[in-house]
């Protein structure tokens, strides 16, 4: 496939990790590494309110676990706007879009909210020819929905005596 012709839909990732505004950055933190991600969408529902990064994570981290627990990541948030994209935004203009905007991270949007993202990663992979997805009619069609999960922590199980 062509570079020129490659739009965000083909290209995003479909299969997101995310969280919600009210979570903790110790939970973004565990949802990054157990899922190998540097990026989380924050979510309202399926609005996007903005993409929390790795780095924008451990530069505002102080405190211990307990201060980590307490705040949101809604607070992490930059202010203004976050850049979005279409599915059918060609890929040098969601590249042009990441550049203006001096972020690594785009998300993709339709009528029912978050459908992917796309990261600079994916546009140096779209650029290097490795694009895996080959969209069809049935993507453009908004028929093919984004796989959007949570995880959840798991506390340490502790018997009778104390002991994990």
């Amino acid at each position: 496939m062509n570079v020129e012709t490659l739009t965000a839909g083909q290209v995003m990732s479909r299969v997101l990790v995310v969280v919600k505004p009210e979570e903790s950055p110790l939970m973004a933190w565990e949802l990054m590494r157990r899922a190998g991600v540097h990026h989380l969408p924050v979510v309202d529902g399926r609005y996007v309110l903005g993409i929390l990064t790795r780095e924008r994570l451990a530069a505002t981290w102080s405190g211990g676990p307990q201060e980590q627990s307490s705040r949101p990541v809604r607070a992490l948030l930059g202010p203004g706007p976050v850049p979005r994209v279409r599915r059918d935004t060609p890929l040098s203009r969601v590249a042009a879009r990441m550049l203006d905007a001096g972020c690594d991270a785009v998300p993709v949007v339709s009528g029912e909210g978050l459908v992917g993202l796309v990261t600079a990663r994916d546009v140096l992979a779209a650029v290097a020819g490795r694009t895996e997805s080959a969209e069809g009619p049935a993507d453009e069609s908004g028929e093919v929905m984004t796989g959007m999960f949570h995880l959840e922590p798991v506390l340490p199980h502790h018997n009778r005596q104390g002991t994990t």
